[in-house]
């Protein structure tokens, strides 16, 4: 029994912050989402997931494109193919401990 809880251990630690898996969470089921709808469904603070998006991106999850609309600046963020299968065998990993 104790076997599954220990595959909890391996969790991706940059996904399982609360905040990250939040953003992760809401990209995997959309091609992609502008920063204010992240801002508004996560509840963060404009600096906040400002930092957590840079260290998604960093770790090659996220992609973040800024561009302007017309004379409004837009950032458009959504999961990379490696974001997508880490965050898969996240929730592999999470149902798999939660099974046994």
């Amino acid at each position: 029994m104790t076997t599954g809880l220990r595959d909890l251990t391996d969790l991706d630690r940059i996904i399982h912050k609360p905040a990250r898996l939040m953003i992760v969470s809401l990209l995997y089921v959309s091609k992609e989402v502008d920063f204010v709808f992240l801002q508004w469904e996560t509840g963060l603070t404009k600096g906040n997931l400002s930092s957590h998006l840079a260290r998604l991106e960093a770790a090659g999850y996220v992609h973040v494109e800024k561009m302007f609309r017309g004379k409004v600046p837009l950032t458009l963020c959504s999961l990379t193919d490696t974001g997508r299968a880490e965050f898969e065998n996240y929730r592999k990993t999470v149902k798999r401990a939660l099974r046994r």
